[in-house]
């Protein structure tokens, strides 16, 4: 199977330009949670091999509850991949976030419960810590980038994951902002729970769309007028992350040192070693094998 060394997940507005922008080839995947949103495609983009999944699926057929986050994840790792560049479409939370905007993400405040949010289970327990829930390394990466372009690119915040896929009420959007929120979206978890449990480092770019309902919109704005809005707001913003992205994966490849994502399983099994099921021991392989061996 061809192998890449860093992996992308595109969300709304990002997936198609990614793809465009690499080309490659579908590669199918078999892993022990199904099949991935859709095949990865392995490419050559910029001198380094990438891996690029499209979040929602082909043609954006998949909601946020419904995509296999822990099959698009093992995908990336039985890929060989060590470093995972995300975007997802958000609102803002702060005035200063403005839409077409750009966000590093640095904190995520979970609000999902519908969605399997790790890979161990069945006998095998396992605690990550998630202090940091982005990588500091991959962060940094993008954030010097960023100085090299002349848009927006917020180097800090704090994305509120919700369940969706509805949108949330004016209430719950303001409490979502004095909790310290700074963008809201539906995709960034579980998959960097999961990306820290494969020891994959994992670096997650909000695209800003527009003002979550704390902030009314217009009362001039017709409904057909304020999405096209929001569609150029996204596309801008997805433009702009293509652009990031495609300058931080030349620095990534060139990265020598090992982050401490790429040992949080080190000290996070809790279970006997020896009493954990040979199905299970088989099945995780890919991600625990070199500390059950």
């Amino acid at each position: 199977m061809r192998q890449a060394q860093i992996g992308i997940i595109g969300g709304t507005g990002l997936g198609d330009i990614l793809a465009k922008e690499a080309g490659g080839e579908p590669v199918e995947v078999e892993t022990p949670f199904g099949p991935p949103s859709s095949p990865p495609i392995v490419a050559n983009w910029e001198g380094v091999d990438v891996a690029f999944i499209a979040r929602h699926g082909e043609g954006h057929l998949l909601n946020p509850s419904e995509i296999p986050y822990r099959a698009n994840i093992m995908a990336l790792k039985m890929l060989g991949v060590t470093s995972v560049l995300a975007s997802g479409a958000t609102g803002s939370l702060r005035e200063s976030v403005e839409p077409a905007q750009l966000v590093v993400c640095d904190q995520v405040i979970d609000k999902t419960f519908r969605r399997p949010s790790t890979f161990f289970g069945r006998g095998l327990a396992v605690h990550v810590e998630m202090a940091d829930p982005f990588c500091p390394t991959l962060r940094q990466v993008l954030i010097e980038t960023s100085e090299e372009f002349n848009f927006q690119v917020h180097h800090a915040g704090t994305y509120i994951c919700m369940e969706g896929p509805q949108f949330s009420t004016r209430a719950e959007s303001a409490m979502h902002c004095g909790w310290g929120g700074d963008v809201i979206g539906m995709t960034a978890m579980p998959e960097a729970k999961l990306a820290r449990e494969a020891e994959l480092c994992y670096a997650m770019v909000a695209l800003v769309t527009d003002y979550d309902c704390w902030r009314p919109h217009s009362a001039t704005l017709e409904k057909d007028a304020l999405l096209s809005e929001i569609r150029d707001n996204l596309q801008r913003a997805g433009n702009n992350a293509v652009a990031l992205i495609k300058e931080a994966v030349k620095r990534i490849r060139k990265l020598k040192h090992r982050c401490y994502c790429r040992g949080a399983l080190k000290l996070a099994v809790w279970s006997d070693k020896a009493a954990i099921d040979a199905d299970v021991r088989e099945q995780l392989r890919p991600l625990i094998g070199r500390y059950l061996s």
